[in-house]
Order: C-alpha cells, then sequence, then structure tokens
C-alpha cells in the first residue's frame, strides 16, 4: 500500500546525478564537499557546505533543493523554509520545497496559500495532498469541504483506513465524538489501523463520550496487563472515573503534523530511511510535543548511523514525561552504537533509579553489561527485571535465557542450566534456547542424544541460520557420526563465511574424514578471521597447534578420545 504514495525523492536520488551541475566559478569545491557528507548522512556538514556554495551561486536550482534537503534532516525547518520559498519565486519545481513550505503554512496558520499551491499542482505526493487539502480546509473553517476531502481520498486503493483516521480525528478535534466513534465502528470502507496512536484516540473519544468501562477494556484488549507508564497512568485515571482530555489532534496544525508522522509510520518499512525521515521532521516540526514522531526520528537517524543526532532528539523527551524512560533506553543504545559504553550504561543505571518499577529497565541494562562480558553485574540486572515481570510477561523466557547466559559464562553451569530448562518451559520451540542449550551440552559432552533432538528442531525453526546449521554439524561431529556432519557444517559456513569458530569446526570435521588439506585450509581461514571480540572463543593457539601437528594429536595431548575410538563406536 505504502508504495502507491512513495516518490523517488531520497537523499542519494537527488545527489546520483551523473555529472556536475553548472557553477559559479570556484564553487565546485563546496559542492563536492557538500555532496559526500550527504551521502554519509552527515546532515550539518551538508547543510554548511551547501550554505557556502549557495553564498557564491544563489540561484542554482541543485544546490537549493539539497541546502533544503540537509536543514530539513537535520530538523532545522525554520533555515529550510526561506530557501524552499526562493525556489517557489524563482519557479523551480520541488516537491521538497513544497512539504516545507506547507508545514511552514500550517505552523503559521496560512491555510488558505496551503489550498492554493494545492490548486496550482504545487503538490507532495497523492496521499499527502489528499490528507492536506482536507485539515487545510478544516483550518479555514469549511468543514463541508473537509469531510468531502476525506472521502475523496478513501477512494484511492489502499488509501480508506488513513481517510478514516484523519477524518475521525477532524470530527473529535471540533468536538463530534459521537462521529468520529461511528467512524471507529464502520468497517465498511475500510478498519482504521489500530496502531497504538490509533487505539489511544479512541480511548480518548470513549472517555469523552462518558464510556471510561468501554475504553479500560479497549485498553485491556489491546495491550494486555503489562502496561507502560503512560497507559498505566491513562488506565488509572479512567478507572477513577476521570474524563480524558482529546489531546491526538487540538488544532488543525496537529491535524497536519499528523497527517506527515502517519506517512512516516507507513513508510518505516517501505522506504529508505533517510526518505522517511523527512516526514518524521516535519510532524516533529509542526508538534513538537509529538512524541512519537520524535522518538521515531531518533530511531532513523541511528538507522542511519547518525547517533550523536539521534541522542540529541531524544534527550528532548522531558523527564515527566511518560515516555521518558522510551525515550532514555533509547539514547543509551545510541550511545552503544557510537562506542560510548559507559555513557550508556550510566544512562540505564540512572533510569534505575528514576524508573526503577520497570522490569525493562533492568532488563536492557543487563543486555548492556552482558555485551560487555560483566556477566556477573548482568545476572543481577536480569535478577531484578524478573523480580518484576509477571508470569504472564512475554519477554520472561527471554531475560530467562539471557541470565542463563551470564551464569554459563561465570562457570555455574547447574543455575545456567535450570535457566535455559525454564525458558523452555515457556517456549518449547524457541530456536535460540535449544540451540543454546544443545551446544553446550554438545560442549560438555552432556546428554548428546537430547543435545542432537534440541538442535534439530532448532533448525527446523532456523533452516537459514548459520549458528543454528553449525551446532547441529557439531553434534554429530561429537556422536562420531562425521559424514552426516559434513554437509551441515559445510551450509553453516556458507550461511557465516567469516565467522572463525564456524570455520575451525568445519575444518575438524574435514579432518574426521580424512580430508585433510582442506581441513588445514578451513583452519588457516578461522585463524585469518579471528578478532579481539572472538579469540575466546574461537582458541586460536588450538588452530595453530592443529595446524603444526594435526587434530590427532591435539586430541591425545588434552586428554580426549581419538577420532578413530569415536569411529569405531
Amino acid at each position: 500500500m505504502a508504495r502507491f504514495f512513495l516518490r523517488s525523492l531520497t537523499l542519494s536520488a537527488l545527489l546520483a546525478a551523473a555529472s556536475l551541475p553548472a557553477f559559479a566559478q570556484g564553487n565546485s569545491g563546496a559542492y563536492l564537499a557538500a555532496r559526500q557528507a550527504s551521502f554519509e548522512s552527515d546532515y550539518a556538514a551538508a547543510a554548511q557546505y551547501y550554505t557556502r556554495a549557495i553564498a557564491r551561486d544563489p540561484s542554482n536550482p541543485k544546490l537549493l533543493e539539497n541546502a533544503v534537503l540537509s536543514y530539513l534532516s537535520l530538523g532545522r525547518l525554520d533555515t529550510a523554509l526561506p530557501i524552499a520559498r526562493k525556489m517557489l519565486s524563482d519557479e523551480i519545481p520541488s516537491q521538497l520545497a513544497n512539504l516545507v513550505i506547507a508545514a511552514g503554512n500550517a505552523r503559521e496558520g496560512n491555510f488558505d496559500n496551503i489550498l492554493n499551491d494545492l490548486d496550482q499542482l504545487r503538490g507532495i505526493g497523492p496521499l499527502v495532498d489528499g490528507l492536506l487539502r482536507a485539515w487545510a480546509n478544516l483550518g479555514a473553517g469549511d468543514m463541508s469541504a473537509a469531510l468531502a476531502a476525506f472521502d475523496k481520498v478513501a477512494e484511492e486503493p489502499g488509501l480508506a483506513g488513513f481517510a478514516a483516521y484523519h477524518k475521525a480525528l477532524a470530527l473529535a478535534s471540533v468536538g463530534d465524538y459521537e462521529g468520529a466513534e461511528e467512524i471507529y465502528s464502520d468497517k465498511s470502507n475500510g478498519a482504521i489501523q489500530m496502531t497504538r496512536r490509533g487505539v489511544l484516540t479512541l480511548v480518548e473519544i470513549l472517555s469523552q463520550l462518558g464510556r471510561n468501562e468501554d475504553a479500560v477494556k479497549l485498553l485491556s484488549d489491546m495491550f494486555g496487563t503489562g502496561l507502560d507508564p503512560d497507559l498505566e497512568n491513562m488506565r488509572a485515571a479512567l478507572a477513577a472515573g476521570e474524563k480524558l482530555p482529546f489531546t491526538h489532534v487540538r488544532n488543525t496544525t496537529d491535524g497536519i503534523a499528523e497527517v506527515f508522522y502517519s506517512l512516516a509510520s507507513a513508510l518505516r518499512n517501505e522506504a529508505t530511511p533517510d526518505y522517511t525521515l523527512l516526514y518524521a521532521r516535519a510532524a516533529q516540526y509542526l508538534r513538537p510535543d509529538h512524541f512519537e514522531s520524535l522518538l521515531l526520528t531518533a530511531e532513523l537517524l541511528e538507522t542511519l548511523g547518525r547517533f550523536t543526532l539521534a541522542s540529541e532528539v531524544y534527550k528532548q523527551v522531558p523527564a515527566d514525561h511518560p515516555s521518558y524512560h522510551a525515550a532514555e533506553l533509547g539514547r543509551a543504545e545510541a550511545l552503544r552504537l557510537e562506542g560510548k559504553t559507559e555513557a550508556a550504561i550510566e544512562v540505564l543505571e540512572q533510569l534505575t533509579r528514576s524508573h526503577g518499577d520497570l522490569s525493562v529497565v533492568y532488563s536492557s541494562l543487563g543486555d548492556l553489561l552482558r555485551q560487555e562480558m560483566e556477566f556477573a553485574e548482568a545476572a543481577k540486572a536480569y535478577d531484578r527485571a524478573l523480580e518484576l515481570s509477571g508470569p504472564e510477561d512475554r519477554t520472561r523466557w527471554f531475560l530467562l535465557y539471557t541470565r542463563g547466559i551470564c551464569f554459563e559464562r561465570l562457570g555455574d553451569w547447574r543455575t545456567a542450566e535450570k535457566d535455559f530448562r525454564a525458558a523452555l518451559e515457556l517456549r518449547p520451540e524457541q530456536p535460540q534456547v535449544l540451540n543454546y542449550l544443545g551446544y553446550t551440552l554438545v560442549e560438555k559432552e552432556q546428554n548428546l542424544d537430547e543435545a542432537l533432538d534440541m538442535i534439530e528442531r532448532a533448525v527446523a525453526a532456523r533452516p537459514d541460520s548459520g549458528y543454528i546449521m553449525d551446532s547441529l554439524g557439531w553434534v554429530l561431529y561429537r556422536l562420531g557420526r562425521y559424514e552426516e556432519a559434513v554437509g551441515h557444517m559445510e551450509r553453516a559456513a556458507e550461511l557465516e563465511p567469516i565467522d572463525p569458530v564456524v570455520n575451525d569446526h568445519l575444518g575438524d570435521v574435514y579432518w574426521a574424514v580424512g580430508r585433510f588439506i582442506e581441513a588445514e585450509f578451513q583452519w588457516k581461514r578461522a585463524l585469518s578471521f579471528v578478532d579481539e571480540d572472538s579469540a575466546a572463543e574461537a582458541k586460536p593457539d588450538r588452530i595453530r597447534r592443529k595446524l603444526e601437528v594435526g587434530l590427532d594429536t591435539v586430541l591425545e595431548e588434552e586428554g580426549a578420545a581419538p577420532l578413530k575410538v569415536a569411529n569405531e563406536d
């Protein structure tokens, strides 16, 4: 559906011209620097260089449009707006400039200007233009024209749900809650997608209609019992008989912000993140307290590798807002991805003090500590997360699984195995748990038949996982079924071609079936892929010893059963 209104406007498309445009003398250097910065999603540098280039060549369409793009991506629409308006006055056609101008007019309350631009075919895209016209008509005081415009959008294939949602918002924004609820109830023309925001809109509408019990039931039906702080506050207010204010769209400008957010949400899995970011930024510009848009913006910046920008966006959520914990969790992840692990841990530890009643806070801290191989501290964090999670919590199996990994790495196998098996009681066919427990049993040479059964079930669930396939080949090798192991191990190496452990295992299997030259080749490959992170598990000294004297001698030196004994078994 979303591809219906996708346009080719992406950062790479705008910058992929085969030859340089004509520039004023001496200006190509700034353009090339800006172009490179744009390809790297370094929006601040790109904006700086494009602005420098425009100073020398103020009417160059390419420079103007790319400057608008850079400032919009950076979230500086106030700076992008005069450039976009210059493009309009210079009669330079640009959907990007049209988007920025529409956002500027919406923020300024110039809804007639929006309608005039649409009449002059200065639009953004089919879905945006239709919804923009509807909201602008509402802002201009013509509700009849607004409702007709929403209905026209609904006629387009795949867009009825969008149109119905925005029509309901428009009615609720002027106090017609009965009409809004009727649209939610009517499934004939395409159901409204019950996203989180769509559900909460209906909850507020029901409360305005005096139907708090129905609103509470809707919350429970859609989100279950483990509610985050925002939802818990809402449920408590409803249960106390309070009438929730309608906050999702308070006026026309909010409605247009919701248009841009709706499109960004729809494009999230359909378009490139740099393109989707443009609409999220526009929504954020029109409504700075639209925290769903803010979080989406930050997540997109993370995807684009702009971790500092993402952290700055996350920090815009105030500490007293219900979404603060989600923003801080996101900021911690952005800091981790930027390589600032200590700062990320500090953010999470502070969050345990401000939001210490949330299981997700401790599980996130545990995950980060586990990734840093601080297994004892990670296990303590998982302990607290498990204490705070209810028996019906959908993430409980994962907490047991990750805590089990910590105990296994700490050498406490008895406790680790208990956690793994408890996780399997909750999710009997969970492939990650089956594989980890099965593989560890193989390494410890315990319950090999059970381990094989577990790993075969994991492979059935995830046949394209190289690590799980490696486990299957390895358990067959441990069972002395060398010929059977070869195919599985070769497949694992195809799926994970640069993993040192997988290549080492393949070398051992080749050696066991008498393919000695190929075994040595795989061991050499394994050594070439060993790095600081994988050295502990890959055991490069052992691999070198195998290259010197062969696997049989290494096994003898280690006091392990020789391959020929396994073959005889």
